[in-house]
């Protein structure tokens, strides 16, 4: 299997993972020109669309791609039945496609239905868990969003973190804020802004380093605990959750 990432609109990726005989998987296809393209240079033989949430970004492209692929077949939370979605999945539900078996998992907070795939070692995680941060609040609360990333936390180590944004950079320097002297953070910070000077991708990044380097996933850090309580004593891992998402809001 060959994992792709397809430049759209200004900072999206959608991701593309394609088999040696051209079979293909495409998620969160926000606009349809990028991915055709790729499609014809590559020769690549569309078989299924994965929709982690409802937002225009990251479904603008369906409606064209049915039209040229009639045979495709869009999975997606029920928040995406009217941007295309052919299969309506849920928590602990699975797809099978190109011969993988990805499992559901209900991640809300960026939005309500929001959903990733995971198939070891592949982690769709749509706007859910960025390299260095996680996504905006536009409908859930913090609560959701901290047990959501929770369930993220379990995967494996060497899962292959596959978001949807290239806003590692602006994320990295949220975290050197909170977290100044952090060693892991500032060492990430300068392989990131080298690659970006390069106008290079960061993605996709492994968990294990995320785990390191992205405060959202800290919540239980005895560094990020003694910063916090310089400002506020905050007991409940949630509550930290909260106060970090609403500095990154404000940022």
């Amino acid at each position: 299997m060959n994992l792709n990432s397809i430049p759209a609109f200004q900072d999206n990726y959608i991701w593309v993972l394609s088999q040696d005989d051209g079979k293909c998987l495409i998620v969160d296809p926000g606009e349809a020109a990028p991915i055709l393209a790729a499609i014809a240079e590559n020769n690549w033989q569309p078989q299924a669309i994965l929709l982690t949430h409802h937002h225009h970004d990251h479904v603008g492209g369906v409606k064209e791609l049915k039209e040229k692929f009639p045979g495709l077949v869009v999975y997606g939370p029920q928040e995406t039945q009217d941007k295309g979605a052919t299969h309506i999945v849920q928590e602990g539900d699975t797809v099978d496609v190109l011969g993988c078996e990805f499992s559901v998992i209900a991640t809300p907070g960026h939005t309500l239905g929001h959903v990733c795939f995971f198939n070891d070692p592949y982690l769709f995680s749509g706007d859910t868990l960025f390299s260095g941060g996680c996504g905006r609040l536009f409908e859930g609360s913090p609560e959701q969003m901290y047990q959501s990333l929770q369930k993220l936390q379990a995967l494996p180590d060497h899962t292959v973190i596959c978001c949807a944004h290239e806003y590692t950079l602006a994320n990295v320097k949220f975290a050197l804020s909170v977290l100044p002297h952090d060693r892991a953070i500032n060492e990430y910070y300068k392989e990131v802004n080298e690659l970006r000077a390069k106008n290079q991708k960061t993605l996709p990044v492994i968990l294990k380093n995320e785990r390191r380097s992205n405060v959202f996933l800290r919540t239980d850090d005895t560094d990020l605990i003694e910063e916090i309580f310089k400002e506020t004593n905050l007991q409940q891992p949630e509550q930290r959750f909260t106060w970090l998402r609403s500095k990154k809001d404000n940022f």
